[in-house]
């Protein structure tokens, strides 16, 4: 089939912009004819998220796709393992089957770290043979976000033979390293690791960006980075990537790697580096097969009003045209359901915690990051039992296991400000057991239940109303449609922030809480967890 498609050609690698005719032929660029008339849009490759968990949109991939062509991405680099922590290998042949349906291009990786941590209960375990077996498959392109940093640090055999498996097979290794800086993050990137889309700092990115890895600056739902890191972008080009990490669906119907080109073209940042950054250098870095308009490549390019605002006219893959004006060419399609979920409901007695001391070690939670804090602060006492100084908001957070019944573990946060009620979700990264947060045992049980009712979801009460998203799909996905979804989720969101919170995304900050990777406290289904030393502490003092 012949095509032709007409406008202002940017052309990213020459660094020119030029009126032409794009011919395309089969689903490739046959033809680059220049014109030298006016046009009033622009062409331009697609935009690509070079790092993206896919299930933190609560979506399934075909469903984001859906909606993601219509902000203009063709492709994503995608890291399956929040699926894989909970059904292994079938769960990651589950989200390539899925992405295979629909044109936008999901170049998956194999998950390094299944489960993430062996301080916490997951639903499989990824050994080094899996990773070198699904290494091999043609879709797996990339050995996904190394986050046990220490297990390379002191070459743990099992890490290393990961390591050396995408090694010997010419892939990528992503790497996953926050705060890491100086002689221990030169020996990280010396044992093969090529990119980190963790930093929160301008000079922990630069000391790693000069030690020979690629920075992917992340703006999700959560981890915001753009403002630290942008000036990268400019200072070096061929070496920086874009990513949203982790991004819920009410934010993707908002936009996507879009957003953040038009927040670097606000900055003054030049045109071409920013989309050399949003459109080139993943294409290059993971050998992606993305066309980037040039004569033979894939015909993936998408339509822009012009080179201030880039709003997204058109969004093309493969020669054809995805989303026209706002409206997904991609149609919503129910998919199958597949889950890991084996947990008997909690009573308030369950919650209770017996004091040990008057004084506690307290989570102290971040807006718009993944790490956490660490206070001490005197426990409040009541009949014997720890419990929430909602005064001083400093809240219980309980963790339950998704996949048996077992005594949850507790422990206190700061700085989710919820006044009366409890909010819970099971996308609680990496093993996606149940966290919860809540003003007393009655409501946070509640708010648990209606997640086990569900087998998956988030969830919020006030006591008089148990709100609930259901996740049905590895307690983490829906098959629903995305607007469906993000209306759904919004209402949930708008209910924790009536309830007292003032966080921006309650709940994307709750399904970090139990993240043992990133320092400082985190709480896991086994205990209050110290990320610096990597070893469980007490919440007593």
């Amino acid at each position: 089939m012949k095509r032709q498609v007409e406008g202002n050609i940017i052309d990213i690698y020459s660094r020119k912009i030029l009126a032409g005719i794009i011919h395309i032929q089969n689903g490739y660029i046959d033809q680059i004819e220049i014109t030298g008339k006016t046009y009033d849009h622009y062409i331009l490759p697609g935009f690509i998220d070079a790092h993206i968990h896919i299930e933190s949109s609560m979506l399934v991939p075909r469903e984001f796709a859906r909606i993601a062509v219509n902000h203009g991405t063709v492709a994503t680099v995608s890291d399956p393992h929040e699926i894989a922590n909970v059904l292994g290998i079938a769960g990651v042949r589950y989200m390539i089957e899925n992405g295979k349906t629909v044109p936008l291009k999901f170049h998956f990786g194999a998950p390094s770290c299944v489960p993430a941590t062996t301080f916490e209960t997951a639903g499989a375990v990824i050994t080094s043979k899996d990773i070198e077996e699904m290494l091999t498959w043609e879709e797996v392109l990339y050995l996904a976000e190394m986050m046990n940093y220490p297990g390379v640090l002191f070459q743990d055999e099992e890490v290393m033979k990961k390591i050396a498996a995408a090694k010997r097979l010419g892939k990528p290794i992503d790497g996953h390293a926050p705060g890491l800086t100086g002689d221990d993050a030169i020996q990280y990137i010396q044992a093969g690791i090529t990119t980190d889309h963790e930093c929160f700092t301008y000079e922990e990115a630069l000391h790693k960006l000069l030690n020979g890895m690629k920075i992917i600056i992340r703006e999700g739902s959560a981890a915001k980075n753009f403002e630290e890191l942008w000036p990268l972008i400019d200072e070096f080009p061929d070496k920086v990537m874009l990513c949203s990490d982790d991004l819920h669906p009410d934010n993707l119907m908002e936009g996507h790697i879009n957003l953040i080109v038009q927040r670097a073209l606000a900055k003054g940042c030049n045109l071409y580096d920013v989309l050399q950054v949003a459109c080139i250098n993943p294409v290059l870095h993971y050998n992606l097969p993305v066309g980037t308009l040039r004569v033979g490549e894939e015909a993936d390019f998408i339509i822009v009003n012009n080179t201030k605002d880039f709003d997204i006219l058109e969004t093309w893959i493969n020669g054809n045209c995805v989303s026209d004006r706002g409206l997904s060419m991609i149609s919503y399609d129910s998919s199958p359901k597949v889950n890991l979920f084996d947990t008997s409901p909690i009573t308030a007695g369950d919650l209770a915690l017996k004091a040990e001391s008057e004084k506690i070690n307290v989570i102290k939670a971040g807006d718009g990051q993944l790490i956490t804090g660490h206070m001490e602060a005197k426990a409040t006492i009541a009949n014997g039992y720890a419990v929430s100084n909602v005064d001083g908001d400093i809240l219980k957070i309980a963790v339950v296991n998704r996949y048996s019944s077992q005594k949850p573990a507790i422990a206190f946060i700061h700085n989710f400000g919820i006044k009366h009620g409890a909010i819970a979700s099971c996308v609680a990264h990496d093993s996606h057991n149940i966290i919860a947060v809540g003003t007393d045992d009655i409501l946070l049980s509640q708010a648990i239940n209606a997640i086990i009712e569900n087998k998956g979801g988030i969830s919020a009460t006030d006591g008089t109303i148990t709100d609930v998203l259901p996740l049905p799909i590895a307690g983490i996905m829906t098959g629903s449609r995305a607007e469906e979804v993000a209306e759904t989720y919004q209402r949930l969101d708008n209910m924790s922030k009536k309830m007292g919170s003032t966080l921006s995304a309650p709940f994307m900050t709750l399904s970090f809480m139990a993240l043992l990777v990133i320092p400082a406290l985190k709480l896991s289904d086994k205990g209050l967890f110290d990320g610096r030393t990597f070893s469980f502490t007490r919440v007593f003092i």
